[in-house]
């Protein structure tokens, strides 16, 4: 998928956030962004994690497959947030597109970079797919309220024991 090659460029809280295409080198940046997000976010729901050789070769290799696009938000030249769609993978539906990944610094919460992100990733999202899905975890409620106040709704779904719910979002604009 090669959805939204250009370059944007938008000011949030007096900054200037640059959101354009991730490459492969931004892989160790972007390990410790996912990294810093995930121990912040999801404190008490999940294990922490680390930064390792592991993690930051298995990104390389998800942020090289052509059959997603992923987008990073940089601030003063340094990645701050990062995002990531493709084809559902579950359910497998041809019609149906998905939020891969959504991670901010903890250091940018709240200064509109997820919110610049989620807008980028609905736009390509609606360019090639009537409606989205994304996956996350159960009690996330920070996470959870920042997405339906983008537009997405808990369509009823669970997996991993209930520990995972999933939210649609109509990209048809209808």
């Amino acid at each position: 998928m090669n959805i939204g090659r250009a370059v944007m460029r938008v000011r949030l809280a007096g900054m200037s956030v640059r959101i354009r295409v991730a490459t492969v080198e931004d892989a160790p940046r972007v390990v410790e962004v996912y990294v810093d997000s995930w121990n912040a976010g999801f404190t008490g729901l999940m294990p922490p994690i680390a930064v390792d050789e592991g993690r930051i070769r298995r990104w390389a290799t998800d942020l090289a497959d052509e059959r997603n696009t992923w987008w990073v938000a940089e601030i003063d030249g340094s990645i701050a947030g990062l995002a990531g769609i493709g084809p559902s993978r579950d359910p497998v539906d041809p019609r149906l597109g998905e939020l891969d990944t959504m991670a901010v610094d903890p250091a940018h919460w709240r200064a509109g970079i997820g919110t610049a992100l989620m807008q980028t990733a609905l736009e390509a999202l609606a360019s090639t797919y009537p409606q989205a899905i994304l996956w996350t975890l159960a009690g996330y409620d920070q996470g959870q309220r920042f997405y339906e106040s983008t537009g997405w709704h808990l369509d009823g779904n669970t997996r991993d024991d209930g520990h995972q719910v999933s939210y649609r979002h109509d990209l048809s604009g209808g």
